[in-house]
């Protein structure tokens, strides 16, 4: 009977604070949305990706060789640890498409004519390759960005020729999950790039690699998976003299270390959100509640006489921390399983992941809801603490008025005497009540901050691109040959396309080690003069190419540990070559890809060859795409037109998270400004009610409140622009990976636009509570003192 007498009191006071109940209600919901939404998205595509992997066989170790026969593939089997190791040919070529403007290339790749084969693939649609060398499968995001269908024609463009290939199935690929070129590329780009499955004949005779391969996929035996590295050394010590271009373990596999990272940044999104969330909400119910409680004071002196225990009272108090926490945990809930199907199809519209099921993983629930009633109990019980103190014959007297006193600004009389009387009062409210000031001014700065990072990076992408293709690179094309070349090359270009400015490049894949350290990245030679490269340090001086030594991007310097005068070892891929000790002797900024930089003739030295280039850099007015289209032995052309072409097909989604994350702000500064003004409101009603006796009608009094929120408005963007700032500079440290690094660059026009934004928010917060001060009834508030 005693509980349910305070559990009908209860129901009152939810329905009496409803508006207060249901904002907090709105934060909790919005926190266990995200909280079990982005972890079951994480768990289904964590596993999905696996069970991929499963069903394809994806391969433990990629090596890339010059050349390597068939026999010598054979003898990686004695190695310990190896399970199995199978040959395959890979190359990447132009194809022939309707556009002639248009620069296409596919990556086309031998399948083995095995019963087990590493790296398969996986059938959507037709059949797989038949024993004729004229078909082909094609990449699921390819044929789709493509239109290419069963039965359709493809024409790749190998050695000078057109070679046209019928389409018998459509497949996915474990290797291209994140369908990627290079580590080069901005975005994806499947419009521009994709995967072709050809017979291993047909490759060998097209591509001239009669018995031979040049890569080199190897299952790893289980149990030894610790022992990677040291397979992986006796694996290029065996394949040494066969030319190892490079080594890549499945961690770092470009696709999979780029789904890695999805996986880790949506539980570290799905943490870091609820926790802020709940934490707000908490500081809100302690404040909240504990002004209930003081204002409940004579009914909780009642309670007592009447025989309720502190427990009880206290519990009663609690539970209706503990209704929101539940209220919002279930609707919660609820909303996030539509919402994982959401991001579940976005990941099946960009990804291709045959095996991706969205699974509902209850225990998720359970940890919500426990994860928020322990939130909700706690601020529930800190900010009913105070009915401990509460005597039962004090409190049928009126609490005795907080000691006052003059505020620092009243000592400057002639300052204080010029403000108006309106004014004072809002100035003598904030510094009486600093608490409740100083968690508004937080509040209002954590919705600035949460604001400005959706705002901060959807400029992103635009600074990266300005920086790395407008400062870094300021090339206009950039040419890459299918075989290495001499430097007749660009005479032989010059007759084709109309240059305004050239030079030759190379490019060399070689293992980087510093002691145990090592890394696996393609090293770039450029003339010592080079007017397409500015080299710049982190801290923004010029940094000039030597003439023997070796410039690193500044992840790649952190991940081998070195720094300027170090020197590192150069694992040559050539056979017979020995390995090369050299100076790092600078260390520049670059935001896209981890690339190494070294005089061209300094490389060339370095492998053996002399005049050898992989490639150009040009400047030109010419029409050069369209230009060289056909010619014999360019494997790829890039301009910066097609770098801006992909970025702009990413705007709509990055536009569409944008605006996912204001709404987060948007809802957390709602909350944080209505609940701290409604309480505000009811701690004043006696001093509303004085100024309506004084003669201020209830505009001016709605007037002072917004003026009071208005200042602390104020107070808090300014604090919040540091705070926006830490935030999105962690971030940056969180997406920040080897490929890219995303540069702490914020506009001016951020921090203006994340203020009106914030603006709005509060302002909205303090439209919804015109109705509290417009419903007070001023007079019973002079008569009675009770809420």
């Amino acid at each position: 009977m005693v509980v349910k007498k305070l559990d009908i009191r209860l129901l009152r006071l939810i329905k009496n604070s409803k508006g207060q109940f249901i904002s907090i209600s709105l934060t909790v919901i919005l926190a266990l949305t995200i909280y079990v939404s982005f972890s079951m998205v994480g768990d289904n595509l964590y596993d999905s990706i696996f069970q991929f992997y499963d069903a394809t066989n994806f391969g433990d170790v990629f090596v890339e060789v010059v050349r390597v026969p068939k026999t010598a593939i054979d003898q990686l089997h004695n190695i310990e640890g190896v399970d199995l190791a199978q040959g395959r040919i890979s190359s990447d070529v132009p194809l022939r498409v309707e556009d002639p403007e248009e620069k296409v290339t596919v990556r086309l790749t031998s399948i083995p004519d095995e019963n087990f084969i590493i790296n398969d693939f996986y059938i959507l649609d037709g059949d797989r390759i038949s024993n004729d060398s004229k078909t082909a499968v094609v990449l699921k995001q390819f044929s789709d960005a493509r239109g290419i269908q069963i039965d359709d024609k493809i024409t790749p463009y190998i050695g000078g020729r057109e070679v046209p290939l019928d389409v018998v199935g459509i497949v996915g690929s474990p290797e291209y999950i994140y369908l990627m070129e290079n580590e080069q590329s901005l975005l994806p780009a499947p419009e521009k790039f994709g995967v072709i499955y050809v017979t291993e004949d047909f490759a060998q005779t097209v591509l001239g690699y009669q018995g031979s391969y040049n890569e080199i996929v190897i299952k790893i035996k289980e149990g030894y998976a610790h022992k990677i590295d040291s397979i992986i050394d006796e694996i290029e010590d065996e394949l040494d003299r066969y030319g190892v271009r490079r080594t890549v373990k499945r961690e770092d596999q470009l696709s999979h270390s780029m789904m890695m990272q999805e996986v880790e940044q949506l539980d570290m999104m799905s943490t870091a959100i609820t926790l802020l969330f709940l934490v707000v909400a908490a500081i809100i119910i302690n404040i909240m509640l504990s002004r209930i409680v003081k204002n409940d004071r004579m009914s909780i002196g009642v309670m007592k006489a009447l025989g309720y225990s502190n427990f009880q009272i206290m519990l009663h108090y609690t539970k209706f921390s503990l209704a929101i926490g539940l209220v919002g945990s279930i609707l919660g809930i609820l909303l996030s399983i539509p919402l994982s199907m959401s991001f579940t199809s976005l990941y099946i519209q960009f990804m291709n992941i045959p095996t991706f099921q969205m699974k509902v993983y209850y225990i998720y629930f359970v940890y919500g809801v426990l994860l928020t009633s322990a939130f909700c109990i706690i601020s529930g019980l800190i900010g009913a603490r105070s009915v401990l103190n509460i005597l039962p014959a004090d409190s049928m007297k009126p609490e005795a008025p907080k000691s006052g006193g003059r505020i620092f600004l009243e000592r400057f009389k002639k300052l204080w005497s010029k403000i108006t009387f309106s004014w004072k009062m809002v100035i003598r409210n904030i510094m009486r009540n600093k608490k409740r000031a100083a968690f508004l001014v937080l509040g209002i700065a954590l919705t600035y901050g949460i604001t400005m990072v959706p705002i901060f990076m959807s400029s992103v992408w635009t600074n990266l691109f300005s920086l790395h293709y407008g400062e870094f690179q300021t090339m206009g094309y950039s040419v890459d040959f299918t075989v290495p070349m001499t430097s007749n090359a660009i005479r032989e270009l010059s007759k084709i396309v109309d240059i305004d400015k050239v030079e030759p490049k190379a490019e060399v894949p070689f293992e980087l080690r510093n002691g145990w350290r090592k890394k696996t990245v393609v090293t770039v030679g450029l003339l010592e003069n080079t007017e397409f490269y500015n080299f710049k340090s982190p801290n923004g001086k010029t940094v000039i190419l030597p003439e023997d030594g070796i410039i690193l991007a500044d992840r790649l310097a952190n991940s081998l540990g070195v720094k300027v005068g170090d020197k590192i070892l150069i694992k040559n891929f050539m056979p017979d070559k020995d390995d090369t000790y050299i100076v790092v002797t600078g260390i520049i900024e670059q935001y896209l890809g981890t690339n190494a930089y070294m005089s061209i003739d300094a490389l060339n030295d370095l492998i053996g060859e002399k005049g050898m280039i992989t490639g150009v850099l040009m400047d030109s007015r010419d029409d050069v795409v369209s230009k060289l289209r056909d010619v014999k032995n360019i494997r790829q052309i890039q301009s910066v037109d097609d770098m801006i072409n992909s970025f702009l097909e990413f705007m709509d989604m990055i536009i569409y998270s944008v605006g996912i994350m204001m709404l987060f702000g948007g809802i957390l500064g709602f909350a944080i400004v209505y609940n701290i003004t409604i309480i505000s409101i009811t701690e004043r009603t006696m001093e509303f009610a004085s100024l309506r006796v004084m003669g201020f009608d209830k505009k001016e009094i709605y007037k002072m409140v917004s003026r009071e929120n208005g200042f602390m408005s104020i107070l808090g963007i300014l604090l919040g622009i540091p705070v926006g700032y830490v935030m999105c500079g962690g971030i940056v440290s969180s997406i920040s990976v080897d490929m890219i690094g995303i540069p702490l660059i914020i506009e001016p026009k951020t921090y203006v636009i994340t203020a009106i934004a914030t603006l709005v928010f509060v302002t909205t917060a303090q439209l919804a509570t015109i109705r509290k001060i417009y419903k007070i009834n001023f007079l019973d508030a002079l008569k009675n003192r009770v809420s």
